[in-house]
């Protein structure tokens, strides 16, 4: 038997950051179509029901210190609750989205126009894009998405647009057609090293697309089928707390193993039309914002 004590544990240390974010109350809300595998039409859903669940999830942002803005929702625009899909924010420039499919396009003018009343230079997109719901700043870097929705040449109308390196991930599995279904960003401010890391399920992606992932994010949370089925991944982080699905329970436990703190929230009946936590939220990434407050 060993006599050596057991040396103690140090939690690792992950820093909230304050986040302001743009969400748009399902007020309209229902499955009226089917452009995505998890819209069925011909089942019911519940608008009621809806909206109390985005509102549990608005309150689980402002007891985080949250700055939320609203964008008013409109009648015969069901999915505009999805607020990810309406465009790209950062360093005060918002990329236009351009959706599509025809059922959502009225909703790219509808977002640019709130972008442009809130003081943000807007560029209005030429090419098909869907916004934050396939494009995703992690670190410096804009990783994009494509496959399903947004085309890759807007990928590089993107870095035309924000001078910033662009990198193209190749989305394969129909089910997570939109690059935040299957990747969760999990820290808004790099390290003291520059490093931001992520949660990633392996299977959405072709094999080019995965061998960028693995030598960038060597540290990363690989998630468990089970897990992204539920839209588990589509989640929204401060860099400590992260916002997720309720039943991802095995997604909660790798997040508590890396320090951060999962916040389960049900919207199951936002589900229904495709979409979860993230794509509720659209992240403005104002410039210089907040106060960064350490935790353990």
């Amino acid at each position: 038997m060993s006599n050596t004590a057991p040396q103690p544990t140090t939690a690792l240390q992950r820093t909230a950051t304050h986040r302001t974010v743009l969400m748009c109350k399902p007020t309209h809300y229902t499955v009226s179509y089917r452009i995505n595998p998890w819209m069925h039409p011909e089942e019911p859903t519940d608008t009621a029901k809806a909206v109390a669940q985005w509102q549990s999830l608005v309150d689980v942002y402002e007891r985080l210190g949250f700055a939320i803005h609203q964008i008013d929702p409109i009648e015969g625009l069901p999915d505009m609750v999805y607020a990810a899909n309406g465009g790209f924010v950062l360093d005060g420039v918002a990329y236009g989205a351009k959706f599509q499919y025809p059922e959502r396009q009225p909703e790219g003018p509808a977002y640019m126009d709130w972008f442009r009343q809130a003081g943000l230079s807007v560029a209005e997109p030429e090419e098909t894009n869907e916004g934050e719901g396939d494009f995703l700043l992690i670190g410096d870097t804009i990783y994009a998405g494509t496959g399903f929705r947004s085309d890759s040449t807007s990928h590089e109308e993107l870095a035309r647009v924000y001078g910033r390196e662009v990198v193209t991930l190749n989305l394969v599995n129909p089910s997570f057609y939109h690059l935040d279904t299957a990747i969760a960003a999990l820290d808004p401010v790099p390290d003291a090293e520059g490093k931001s890391n992520i949660a990633y399920l392996e299977s959405a992606f072709d094999e080019p697309s995965l061998a960028i992932l693995r030598e960038r994010f060597p540290d990363a949370i690989i998630a468990t089928e089970e897990d992204a089925a539920i839209l588990g991944l589509n989640s929204y982080s401060d860099g400590y707390n992260v916002v997720i699905a309720a039943r991802a329970t095995t997604f909660a436990e790798q997040l508590r193993e890396k320090g951060y703190n999962p916040i389960g929230v049900d919207l199951s009946e936002l589900l229904l039309g495709g979409g979860g936590v993230k794509c509720c939220t659209l992240d403005l990434h104002p410039i210089g914002t907040g106060t960064s407050v350490a935790r353990s």
